[in-house]
C-alpha cells in the first residue's frame, strides 16, 4: 500500500485514497521534508514549494498539484531527480472568467462603463484568456491580444505586443503563468517602465500570480492617476500583502479567482486521475459524487428598463460578486489565507437559471430582451 502526503485543505479529497493507500493530511505550507521520509506521492496546492529543498533523498516518486499554475514546482530538478509531476491545467478557468466577468459586470452597473466604448487588452491568451475574449466579444467590447508564444506558433495577426495593449487599452486583463526567466519571463510584466506606456486612466486586473505585476508600480500608477483603478486577486508576497496597496485598490480579493466550487472538484479530480494512473490504482475515472449547490439556484431579473448589457451584468452578479470578497478582505487582511480555505460556496454559470421576473407588456418581446436572453445563453447560463 502506497503512502500519500496530502495538502488538508484540498476539497472533496478526503476519504478518497483510503481504501487503496495510507494518507497523512498536513497544511500545505507546513509539509517538511521529515514529513515524506517515507511518503511515495506528494498532493498540493500552491502553497508548498516542492523543489530539492522539499524533496531530495525522499522516496517520493510522484508530486501533483490540483491547480493550473505550477509556479511552486522546481520542474527541471524534478525531471533530473526522476520525480514524476502533474498540474490540472484548465481546472479553475471558468472560475476566474466567472471573476473577470463579476469585475466588468461592476464597471458596467457602478461606474456606468459603456463596452462599445472601451477597448480591453488581454494579456495572456490561454485557456482563461480565452474565455475572457469571448466575453468581451458577447458584451461588445474591442479587443486586444497579447500572447508572444501563441503568436510565435499560430503566426497569426490577431495578437499585437504589450506596448500596444498597454497604449490603447481601457482595462488591462493579466492571465499568464509566473516565469521567472528567458524569452517569456513575466516576472515583473507590468512594471514602472510599462507604466509610461499605459493609456492615462486605464483599469488593471490581475488575477494571474501577484509577481506578474510590479507592486510599486501599481502603487505609483494609482498614486499619479494614471491607472485608475486597479483590481488585485493575486499579491506579491502572499500571504503577507502590502497594505497600502489594498487600502489603494479598487477591489481586492484573497486569491479565490479560482475557488469556485466547479473549479475545485476539477482540481481535485485531476490530481486523483494523475495518482492513480501512476499507481495503478483503479480510479482513473474518478470524479467527486456530489458538489454542493446554493438552496436557490434561479435567478429572477426584472427586464423592463434595463440594456441588454445590464442585464447580463445582474445576472453575473447573482452568481459571483466580488465585491462581498473585497470586503472581508479589507475587514481582516491578516487572514488572507483564512479566508482563503472558508471561501463561501460559488458556483459557475451552468448552475444557474435566468427568469423574467415580469411579463413583458401586453406579451411583446423587445429586440434587446431577445439579444439578453442570447447573450446570457452563450454564456452557459440556463435559460
Amino acid at each position: 500500500m502506497i503512502k500519500i502526503i496530502a495538502d488538508d485543505n484540498i476539497p472533496f479529497l478526503k476519504g478518497v485514497f483510503e481504501p487503496v493507500a495510507e494518507v497523512c493530511y498536513l497544511q500545505g505550507a507546513s509539509i517538511k521534508r521529515e514529513n515524506l521520509k517515507d511518503a511515495d506521492a506528494l498532493i498540493v496546492r500552491t502553497r508548498t514549494q516542492c523543489n530539492a529543498d522539499l524533496l531530495k533523498n525522499s522516496p517520493v516518486q510522484m508530486v501533483v498539484t490540483a491547480t493550473i499554475g505550477t509556479d511552486h514546482f522546481d520542474i527541471p530538478w524534478m525531471n533530473k531527480a526522476g520525480i514524476k509531476w502533474a498540474n490540472a491545467p484548465g481546472c479553475n478557468s471558468g472560475s476566474v472568467y466567472q471573476y473577470i466577468a463579476s469585475a466588468l459586470a461592476l464597471l458596467i452597473i457602478k461606474e456606468r462603463m459603456k463596452p462599445e466604448k472601451t477597448t480591453i487588452g488581454i494579456v495572456g491568451v490561454g485557456m482563461v484568456g480565452s474565455k475572457i475574449e469571448k466575453l468581451a466579444h458577447i458584451l461588445g467590447m474591442k479587443v486586444l491580444l497579447n500572447d508572444p508564444p501563441r503568436q510565435r506558433k499560430e503566426k497569426k495577426n490577431k495578437f499585437c505586443t504589450l506596448k500596444t495593449i498597454l497604449h490603447e487599452s481601457d482595462i488591462v486583463t493579466f492571465h499568464t503563468p509566473l516565469k521567472m526567466s528567458g524569452e517569456d519571463a513575466t516576472f515583473h510584466l507590468f512594471n514602472k517602465n510599462e507604466l509610461q506606456d499605459l493609456k492615462p486612466g486605464a483599469i488593471i486586473i490581475n488575477s494571474s500570480r501577484g509577481e506578474v505585476t510590479d507592486s510599486h508600480a501599481l502603487l505609483k500608477g494609482l498614486n499619479t492617476g494614471i491607472i485608475s483603478r486597479v483590481v488585485l486577486d493575486v499579491w506579491e508576497n502572499e500571504p503577507e500583502i502590502s497594505l497600502e496597496l489594498l487600502n489603494r485598490v479598487w477591489i481586492g480579493t484573497p486569491h479565490i479567482a479560482g475557488y469556485s466550487a466547479d473549479g475545485k472538484a476539477n482540481g481535485t479530480m485531476m490530481a486523483v486521475r494523475a495518482i492513480s494512473r501512476h499507481f495503478n490504482l483503479g480510479m482513473d475515472n474518478w470524479q467527486p459524487v456530489t458538489v454542493e449547490v446554493p438552496d436557490d439556484t434561479n435567478i429572477r431579473i426584472d427586464f423592463s428598463g434595463k440594456t441588454d448589457v445590464e442585464i447580463v451584468a445582474e445576472a453575473i452578479l447573482r452568481t459571483c460578486n466580488i465585491l462581498d470578497d473585497d470586503v472581508r478582505l479589507r475587514a481582516n487582511p491578516v487572514q488572507f489565507e483564512k479566508q482563503r480555505g472558508n471561501y463561501p460556496l460559488r458556483r459557475e454559470f451552468e448552475t444557474w437559471k435566468v427568469l423574467q421576473k415580469t411579463e413583458m407588456n401586453n406579451g411583446d418581446v423587445s429586440a434587446g430582451f431577445i439579444k439578453a436572453w442570447n447573450m446570457l445563453d452563450i454564456l452557459n447560463f440556463r435559460v
